[in-house]
């Protein structure tokens, strides 16, 4: 049976150096606090390529949130894999199987990000294995 849980989220992203130098790829550290039905921190990385097209990029990134989904108290770790092609938005956040710690042991799903009016916030369809 799955769940839900939604609430606004801060993110800070952070540029980092790349391992070599390119004009379209780019690397960040990613800092987010979550609130809501998840009260969160998470950490991770982002590696992002950009195009000469307005509108057209592309991001994959990993991140280990930790704090507590619902009052169950334990970290996972999200996957990110994002296109845009000339503004149109394909994106795909999942919960990476078995990383999952505490009482979120077992966890999986998928998380949808919005974003209005340059607020964030998430929409976290899970289940967790008992």
């Amino acid at each position: 049976m799955s769940s839900h849980a939604r609430g606004p989220f801060d993110v800070k992203l952070s540029p980092q150096t790349t391992a070599f130098e390119s004009e379209s790829l780019r690397r960040m550290s990613i800092e987010k606090t979550f609130h809501g039905d998840l009260e969160a921190i998470s950490e991770g990385e982002m590696l992002s390529a950009g195009t000469g097209v307005r509108g057209s990029a592309g991001y994959v990134a990993i991140e280990q949130l930790a704090g507590t989904l619902k009052g169950r108290s334990g970290s996972f770790v999200l996957q990110h894999s994002a296109t845009m092609t000339r503004g149109a938005p394909q994106l795909s956040v999942t919960v990476v199987p078995d990383l999952g710690t505490g009482q979120l042991a077992g966890i999986s799903g998928m998380m949808a990000i919005i974003i209005t009016d340059g607020k964030h916030s998430y929409d976290f369809e899970y289940a967790i294995a008992e």
